[in-house]
């Protein structure tokens, strides 16, 4: 039977992309619409602050727009279009929500149960890419990419950073402490065995795997962790208990000298705690990739701090993002049309 699909893509989460793997997985008698959003040229939305959004977070699209477009069709597959509950009292055909995002914050999920609409998420999309970009952004650090580059740019050539006491070290000589260890945490640990690092890993929700405790990884708490590593690599979710975690307690007890990696969420941080460790110490410097207000305001004070390497909120941006959630995505409508149970039920 045809079924009516409307695909709100963006200029990242190509709607063409979508389409065409839901195509492969599906075959080609179905009625598909796409729609192309504007993000990441233009910003997104959050729920607090536009009437009628309460809840929703992260999302683009104008309301009356996306209900419009979307219409009658029964599935949509989207990343950021925004479905609050007076949007799904106007769409009742709609019963299908595949969020091509590790959480569907642009979604009011207890509307959606209240409708009967059911939502699937796509987690671990990313997951490669952020573990990859980890591993960069801990190299650009320990390595002095980042100084080099920028006395560069000044005109200036640093031969003191090839000193014993100011060059920088291998990761096969450093204790890197991992903080989560989920779908990026475990990969970033991966990684980080092939440079022969002694591991850290702190998550108390989670065991190790057997193959990481074979080669050495610890499972430690919190504070052990913080003291002993020599760089601290943050990828937990943001929750209740974790916002916020990185404050001024935390970074004192870690080493004079450390490096702090975040490429998880900003909300972790307590930013003016860590201007303050970058400052007056423990840390010798950072790499921030995700902050707690995107974009970052242009007088920002750890944007002029000359040990801060800060990248755009881009760890995940990888073309194989964009078709790995696609196929992900594509496997939920499959099942879904074949009555199947979703693989990832939000």
């Amino acid at each position: 039977m045809t079924k009516k699909i409307a695909i709100i893509g963006d200029r990242f989460m190509l709607a063409d992309v979508f389409r065409d793997k839901i195509v492969e997985a599906c075959g080609d008698g179905h009625d598909i619409r796409t729609l192309e959003l504007p993000w990441p040229d233009v910003p997104m939305e959050h729920g607090y602050a536009v009437s009628g959004m309460d809840g929703l977070k992260e999302y683009l699209g104008d309301p009356d727009e996306v209900v419009d477009f979307v219409g009658d069709a029964e599935l949509l597959i989207t990343q950021l279009a925004p479905l609050s509950a007076g949007m799904l009292e106007r769409m009742p055909k709609l019963k299908f929500v595949a969020v091509s995002r590790g959480g569907p914050v642009n979604i009011d999920m207890q509307a959606a149960r209240n409708a009967g609409v059911l939502v699937v998420n796509t987690p671990g999309r990313n997951a490669s890419a952020v573990a990859e970009f980890t591993i960069g952004a801990i190299l650009a650090e320990t390595r002095l990419i980042r100084s080099g580059h920028e006395s560069l740019r000044k005109g200036e050539w640093r031969g003191e950073l090839y000193r014993a006491d100011k060059t920088g070290r291998e990761l096969s000589e450093m204790t890197v402490g991992v903080i989560g260890y989920g779908n990026i945490g475990t990969r970033v640990v991966r990684l980080l065995r092939a440079f022969g690092s002694r591991i850290l890993v702190h998550d108390p929700y989670v065991q190790l795997s057997a193959d990481d405790r074979n080669a050495g990884v610890e499972h430690v708490g919190l504070d052990e962790l913080l003291s002993r590593s020599d760089l601290v690599t943050l990828h937990p979710r943001v929750t209740g208990e974790t916002k916020g975690m990185m404050n001024a307690a935390a970074f004192a007890k870690m080493k004079p000298g450390a490096i702090f990696v975040n490429t998880a969420r900003g909300p972790l941080v307590d930013y003016e705690a860590l201007e303050t460790a970058l400052t007056d110490g423990p840390l010798a410097s950072a790499m921030l990739e995700t902050f707690a207000v995107e974009p970052v305001p242009v007088d920002w004070s750890l944007l002029q701090l000359p040990n801060v390497t800060l990248t755009p909120h881009i760890a995940g941006a990888s073309v194989r993002t964009v078709t790995y959630a696609a196929e992900m995505a594509a496997e939920e409508v499959r099942r879904y049309l074949a009555g199947l149970p979703p693989v990832n039920p939000c």
